[in-house]
């Protein structure tokens, strides 16, 4: 299997997207922005669209249309009911514009099932060091915010009152999330990137108690379900995305009874 570059490639690439959905998927689950990371995913379709359109870098499309977003859903203010609004409007558009950009192109349609669902044969030496940049950018931005973000997210009461002071540190969070969702799209796909940035975190909160430990373990539950997922689809042929989706919704359910036992037990 690791005679092929690609795997290489792929296995190097899924170990360092571990690592920045991780951190960033504990803040999207710590600010409940799980449906705004689920619009990402199919807007940063639209932009890889754009891109086979352009001719250009599928990331450097992803790029560009999530980050845009983001923006404009931050200009809508920190009202919630307004941003889930602005949220369906922007997916609604853009999704339109993927269609559109992907017909006008004279790409075949196996190129529009790899930018939905993902594909580890497509990974090269190139790609790799390209993510490799954007995750590092990634990850020195969010250590120098570490500590304000990890207020606004986990003290939501103190936030409110400091609204004003921290409003910038959310609209940088968003284009955070915008940056990760697009290195995510090479491996499981834009249709299924919000998987590897909610569900290890959403399962690492019922078994950990402090903000750094749900990290490490939402680390280890992404690096296995994408190893495992890319082993998987070697031996079989079949999607990574599924595997990874598939194996990461098994940790969430044990999870889940795991955080259950002691509340059925207190019950007795």
């Amino acid at each position: 299997m690791f005679t092929y570059s690609f795997m290489q490639y792929a296995f190097i690439a899924s170990f360092f997207i571990s690592i920045i959905c991780a951190i960033m998927g504990v803040f999207v689950v710590a600010r409940k922005t799980a449906f705004y990371t689920h619009t990402l995913s199919e807007i940063s379709f639209s932009g890889a669209s754009f891109a086979i359109f352009a001719g250009i870098s599928p990331i450097t499309g992803m790029l560009l249309f999530t980050i845009t977003s983001s923006i404009f859903v931050s200009l809508t203010g920190r009202n919630m009911n307004q941003r889930e609004s602005s949220v369906s409007v922007f997916s609604a558009i853009f999704i339109g514009l993927g269609v559109l950009f992907l017909s006008l192109s004279n790409k075949q349609s196996s190129y529009a099932t790899n930018i939905l669902f993902g594909s580890i044969v497509g990974i090269s030496r190139a790609n790799v060091t390209e993510l490799l940049i954007l995750i590092a950018t990634i990850l020195c931005i969010t250590g120098i915010m570490f500590r304000k973000l990890k207020y606004i997210s986990f003290d939501t009461i103190g936030a409110q009152y400091n609204a004003k002071n921290t409003a910038w540190i959310s609209s940088l969070f968003l284009i955070l999330v915008a940056c990760t969702v697009s290195v995510t799209a090479q491996i499981v796909g834009s249709l299924l990137i919000f998987s590897l940035l909610t569900i290890p975190a959403s399962s690492a909160k019922y078994l950990a108690h402090s903000v750094h430990s749900m990290m490490l373990l939402s680390f280890v539950f992404a690096l296995f379900g994408t190893w495992m997922g890319l082993y998987l689809s070697y031996i079989t042929n079949w999607p990574v995305s599924f595997f990874i989706t598939f194996i990461e919704g098994i940790i969430y359910g044990l999870a889940l009874a795991y955080a259950k036992i002691p509340h059925s037990s207190n019950n007795r």
